[in-house]
């Protein structure tokens, strides 16, 4: 709406254009690095492990599980011998001989039940 705004705002100045003629920016981007895996990478921490209690299956499993974990013949093997004698293989037992966690053990229990198998006697068989 002023016009004496409007005409210091459009009016060029020599001695600003000289200053600006002064400044030089180069600009570049910053070297690629390409990622190799090594050397600059923070170091992890190791997992824990444990050998495996397999008894009688230790061919078919592996042999060492981290700690907290346990492999499938282990979870067959304490779920069987807590369906077989309750009293002594608890969840508390299973959670230390195991090295898991209580709460974890106690879900297992719970929602994890193996496979029975049955036969029949030969003679039922016909009546089947």
């Amino acid at each position: 709406d002023h016009p004496e705004i409007q005409e210091e705002i459009y009016r060029r100045d020599d001695r600003l254009l000289t200053f600006l003629k002064d400044v030089y920016v180069e600009s570049r981007d910053p070297p690629v690095r390409v990622k190799d895996g090594g050397g600059e990478h923070l170091p992890c921490k190791q997992e824990e492990k444990r050998l495996t209690k397999l008894g009688h299956l230790g061919d078919l499993d592996v042999k060492k599980v981290p700690k907290g974990k346990i492999s499938i013949v282990e979870a067959l093997t304490l779920l069987n011998n807590h369906k077989l004698h309750p009293q002594i293989w608890t969840a508390e037992k299973i959670a230390v001989e195991y090295s898991l966690e209580l709460k974890e053990v106690n879900s297992l229990l719970e929602f994890f039940i193996p496979f029975a198998v049955q036969e029949f006697p030969k003679e039922t068989k016909k009546a089947i």
